[in-house]
C-alpha cells in the first residue's frame, strides 16, 4: 500500500523562481548595460578593479540568462522520461552559476598579482564616475531579486552575484578615492583581489547546497532523528525502514519510506495519521509511503544504500 500527493514540482518550481522571472529578467537588462559600461571604463582608466567588476557583471548577466532558462525549462510539463519534469535544470543553474564564479575569482587573483608586481598607472577621477554609477545599478538589481532570493535556489544565486558586484562597487570607489588622493596605483590590485575574497564565501555556500540537492541530501530544515521518532511513535506501527527526505528543487521537498505495521487492518489509520503528521510537523506535502506487515518486511529485500 502506497501514498503520494498530487502536487507536482512544476506547479511548485512557478510559485517560488518562476513567478519572479520579470523581476531577473529587468536585473539582467541592467546588468548587461552597465557591464558594457564597465569594460569601457575598465580600458580607459586602466583600473583592474573595474575590469574585475565587469568581468563579474559578466558573470552575473550569464547567471541570470541561465536563471530565465532554467526557469523556462521548469515550467515545461513532465513526461515518461522526466517524471519530475525539468525543475532541476534550477539546481544545475546554480551550479553551473557557482563554478564560473569560483574559476573568475581565481583569475582575479593572478591578475591582482601580476599588477601588484608591476602596477600601471590609473586614471582615478572616471573610474570613480564609473564606480559610482555601477553602485547605483547594483542597488536598483538587488531590489528586483531580494523577494525571491528567499524562496529559490536559482534566485539566491542570482541575488549573491549581484550582491557582490555591489560590494566590487564599493570597493572600486575606495580605490579610486586613494588613487585620487594618495596616487598609490596599488590600491587597484589590492581592492581587485579583495572583490573575488569577498565573493568566495557566498560562491561556496551556493556551490554546496547545489551539490548536496544533487546528491540528494537530506534539506538542513529537517530533523531525521526526530521525523522517524514521529512515524515510530504512531500507534500500530512496529518499524520504520528506508527512510528518505530529499529536495527536488527549491521549495519542493519529498519523502518516502516503509511503514512495517502490527494490525494491516489499521493500515489506512496508520497512513492517514502519517501523512498528517509529515504536512504539520514538517511541512512535507510530497509523500510515498508504503505499509508493509511484518510477513511482508521480513521478505524484502533491502536497499543496499
Amino acid at each position: 500500500m502506497g501514498a503520494g500527493q498530487s502536487h507536482s514540482a512544476t506547479t511548485s518550481a512557478k510559485t517560488s523562481a518562476g513567478r519572479h522571472k520579470n523581476r531577473l529578467a529587468a536585473a539582467l537588462g541592467l546588468t548587461v548595460a552597465f557591464m558594457i559600461v564597465e569594460v569601457v571604463g575598465g580600458l580607459w582608466t586602466g583600473s583592474l578593479a573595474l575590469l574585475a567588476d565587469a568581468a563579474h557583471m559578466l558573470t552575473d548577466a550569464g547567471g541570470l540568462v541561465l536563471a530565465l532558462v532554467a526557469i523556462r525549462f521548469s515550467e515545461r510539463p513532465a513526461t515518461p522520461q522526466n517524471t519530475y519534469g525539468y525543475v532541476r535544470m534550477e539546481v544545475l543553474s546554480a551550479l553551473a552559476n557557482a563554478v564560473v564564479l569560483l574559476l573568475l575569482t581565481i583569475y582575479i587573483f593572478y591578475e591582482a598579482y601580476e599588477r601588484f608586481l608591476n602596477p600601471p598607472p590609473i586614471l582615478g577621477g572616471p573610474m570613480l564616475i564609473v564606480a559610482m554609477f555601477g553602485l547605483t545599478v547594483n542597488l536598483i538589481s538587488m531590489k528586483l531579486l531580494s523577494a525571491g532570493s528567499s524562496e529559490s535556489l536559482n534566485v539566491k544565486g542570482a541575488y549573491f552575484e549581484v550582491l557582490g558586484d555591489m560590494l566590487g562597487s564599493l570597493g572600486v570607489i575606495v580605490a579610486a578615492g586613494v588613487v585620487m588622493l594618495t596616487g598609490w596605483a596599488l590600491a587597484d590590485p589590492i581592492i581587485g583581489a579583495g572583490i573575488g575574497l569577498l565573493i568566495l564565501p557566498r560562491t561556496w555556500t551556493l556551490l554546496k547546497q547545489a551539490i548536496h540537492i544533487l546528491m540528494e541530501g537530506t534539506p538542513p530544515e529537517i530533523d531525521m532523528p526526530m521525523l522517524e521518532n514521529e512515524l515510530i511513535s504512531i500507534p500500530g506501527v512496529d518499524a520504520i525502514h528506508d527512510l528518505h527526505v530529499w529536495t527536488i528543487t527549491s521549495g519542493v521537498d519529498a519523502m518516502s519510506c516503509h511503514v512495517v505495521v502490527n494490525d494491516m487492518s489499521e493500515a489506512r489509520t496508520i497512513l492517514s495519521r502519517a501523512r498528517a503528521i509529515m504536512e504539520e510537523k514538517f511541512g512535507l506535502s510530497h509523500v510515498t509511503i508504503q505499509i508493509d506487515d511484518r510477513a511482508m518486511h521480513e521478505s524484502e529485500n533491502p536497499m543496499k544504500i
